[in-house]
Parts: structure tokens; sequence; C-alpha cells
């Protein structure tokens, strides 16, 4: 972020906190967000209920992007009703959508400690504090996720569907893949599987759907926040704990089923304490097969975005390569191997 992207942000800042005048000293990407970009602002703020030090993030646009993920606008919105439910994520402070005062629609929220390396989770079993409670912990967070329902005037932007969700997602990804120049006969397999064996419409709520490991951040002592909610929408509750607890969001710890980091029943126990009522365990593992279906379109989508030109990056280069792994596990999760 040059100098004068500073200024301009830090006049935003001013404004926004209704204060007399704000130094930035430091503003530095951070690392992650192969979609967004995350800047670590250090500021000094005089004035107004904000005086003092602080530390935010600014949350902004990355070069280019995936098209069904939202906007900062509505990511904002998506932050605001989650804070509101109790959900522990970051403070939402400020949206910007004057794509002139930085070049591009951002909002600032403040600064949550601790780390969302997954790699870092999963190898080190004293990073988050005690991974029983941990696990736990998470369920609990998506069971007040999963408290936010249709209709929400504040979240009018998200589609709703009357036909079953997995099935939505089914024709979703089949379009995708139609329209693509490369085929892909085993997702093709896949897709076919989970448009035969696809559960019927049921409870229909908020879901992140990109719950996992890598995307919330621990200290010492356990969950700082929970982030990342440019793809949330409207659905059935098992496809976040399906996607949560896939074998392709472990990070290499396949025998701790709950996202690498601790048991499956942890994580089913602190959902099911603040859902009230069970989860249906058997239907679990279909959303299993669906979130590698759906981590392998994104895939795709990822590596079109540097063989087209449109963003020049290793790591989406990178992430092309797994495709083969998610083929060849749907395919042994669905008989056809």
């Amino acid at each position: 972020m040059n100098d004068i992207m500073q200024n301009a942000l830090a006049r935003f800042i001013a404004h926004a906190a209704g204060a007399r005048g704000v130094t930035i000293s430091d503003a530095r990407l951070l690392s992650g967000g192969a979609i967004q970009e995350n800047w670590l602002v250090r500021t000094k703020i005089e004035g107004g209920a904000f005086g003092g030090r602080h530390e935010f993030v600014v949350r902004t646009d990355s070069p280019s992007g995936v098209a069904v993920s939202h906007n900062r606008a509505q990511e904002f919105a998506l932050l605001n009703a989650a804070f509101a439910a109790g959900v522990t994520v970051p403070e939402p402070l400020w949206l910007c959508e004057d794509r002139e005062i930085i070049g591009r629609q951002f909002f600032v929220m403040r600064r949550i400690a601790g780390t969302a390396a997954g790699h870092v989770l999963v190898k080190d079993l004293k990073t988050g504090g005690d991974h029983v409670r941990l696990a736990e912990r998470l369920g609990e967070e998506l069971a007040r996720i999963h408290s936010i329902r249709p209709p929400r005037a504040d979240l009018a932007f998200l589609p709703t569907h009357d036909e079953a969700p997995a099935l939505h997602s089914v024709k979703r990804f089949r379009d995708y893949l139609d329209a693509h120049h490369t085929p892909h006969p085993a997702l093709e397999w896949g897709l076919r599987w989970l448009e035969l064996d696809a559960p019927p419409r049921g409870d229909y709520v908020l879901c992140h759907r990109d719950f996992r490991t890598g995307n919330y951040m621990v200290d010492e002592n356990g969950l700082t926040g929970i982030l990342d909610w440019e793809f949330a929408g409207w659905s059935d509750p098992l496809e976040d704990i399906g996607w949560f607890c896939a074998r392709c969001w472990r990070f290499g710890a396949i025998e701790r089923e709950a996202g690498g980091i601790g048991a499956r029943e942890d994580f089913y126990r602190g959902y099911e304490r603040v859902a009230g009522k069970p989860l249906d365990r058997e239907r679990v593992s279909y959303w299993e097969v669906m979130a590698h279906m759906h981590w392998a379109i994104i895939a795709i989508q990822q590596v079109e975005r540097h063989v087209s030109g449109e963003e020049n990056s290793l790591l989406l280069a990178l992430t092309g390569h797994i495709v083969p792994a998610l083929e060849y596990e749907i395919l042994k999760m669905t008989g056809g191997l």
C-alpha cells in the first residue's frame, strides 16, 4: 500500500471514526488469501470514541477473484449478521464502497490475535490450547452460524432456491463443467452419484461454506475468530459439517476427522449442545463427497485464473495439481474404484 493509498485510508478512518485525525504507522499485506487481500494497518487515532492506538485489518479484493465469491459490501453484511448472532468473528467496523479511496471496495475490522495456518494447527497440538475443547468450540460456533435463517432483509442479496440444496449444487457444478474446455469424467461420475443420492430439502440456514481449518484463528488459549465469509449462503447445515470433516481439509492428519485437529464426536458434541438437536450422522458422509467435489471445482477455477493470464500466481497454478487427488478420493467414496 503506497503513501497515497495510506493517506486516503487514514482520511477515511478519521471520518468513519469521528476522529480529528489518523496516522498510519504501518500497512502491510498479510499472508494467505488467494481470493481476497488482508492488510494489517497500525494506527494512532486522535479524538473520538476510538482515540488511541489500534490495529485494524483492511479486507479488499485481490487482483482477480472467483465469480461466486461475495463482494466486500456483502461480506461486511455477513460479518455483521454473524457478530450479532454471537459468533466469534473480528468486529466489523466500517465499509467503504467508494473505489476512489484505495482503488477497490474494502472494509475495516478489528485485528484478532493468533494464527490460522492449518499445517501448524494439525502438527502442533499445543497450538490452539486444548484440542478437545477447540473441536467442541468450533462445533458451537458453527451452530450459532446456523441459527441465522431466512428471510433476512440485511442478507437479501443471498439467493434462495426452492429445490433441495444438494441438487442445486449438483446443477451449478455440472453447468460449470459443461462449459469448461477440459473434460473431467471422474467429476462427472461423482456428480451423477451426488444427484442420485441427494437428500431432500430440510433445514435451510446460513452456511459459511468454507468452515475449515485454515479459516479460523487461534492463540495459545483457543479460538479467537472465524474468518473468510466470501462464499456464505443459504443451504443445508450438513454442508458445513461435511466440509469441516472432509478428508481433503485435514491437512494430512487423516486420523483426526474433525478438521485435522480433533475427534469428530467432540466437534459434533459442541454443535449439538448449541443447536439443541442431534446431527444426522449417516448423512454427513454424503456432504463429505460434496465437499471434495466443491473443492475440485474451486481448484479448477483457481488454476484457470493463472493459465488464462488473468493473474500470474504460483499459488493458483499449484492449486490445480490437487484436482487428480480429489477425483481419486471421490471415486473411492462413491464406489467408482
